[in-house]
């Protein structure tokens, strides 16, 4: 079985160190999922990109709620690696350590209004497995 060597904070390069070091002072730890992405500095800062603009970047949806729609979806998909990145990056915006226990219980567990409960929902439901199965001809 073939294995990646993921880099340590000291094997990568200056760039990605300085995205690291913030990381590294609030949660103790890179997840494997950035050591992964490290690898290579292209794929590394395109996926950044990409994660500041929907995940970072202020929209009409909270943080809360957008890192809710990830953990719930991450959970949802059995991903453990995906859950634990989120649940850092949900401790970096602010939430609660109960906050994100009380989203990981599922969407009738968090304490919101219907009108996210719904959302909530719908995210989960469209991003399914089985939506993601061409159409059979």
């Amino acid at each position: 079985m073939a294995h990646i060597k993921l880099p340590e904070f000291e094997d990568m390069t200056p760039a990605i160190q300085e995205k690291a070091r913030p990381i590294l002072e609030k949660t103790g730890q890179l997840g494997e999922i950035f050591k992964l992405l490290a690898i290579d500095e292209k794929i590394y800062f395109a996926t950044d990109s990409m994660i500041q603009k929907y995940l970072l970047d202020e929209t009409t949806l909270s943080y809360d709620i957008k890192e809710a729609i990830a953990l719930l979806i991450s959970k949802e998909n059995g991903c453990k690696m995906c859950v634990e990145v989120h649940k850092s990056i949900a401790k970096m915006l602010g939430l609660t350590e109960q906050r994100i226990d009380e989203i990981l219980q599922g969407v009738d567990a968090i304490q919101t209004d219907e009108k996210e409960k719904k959302l909530l929902d719908f995210c989960i439901k469209a991003s399914a497995k089985e939506n993601y199965n061409a159409p059979k001809i």
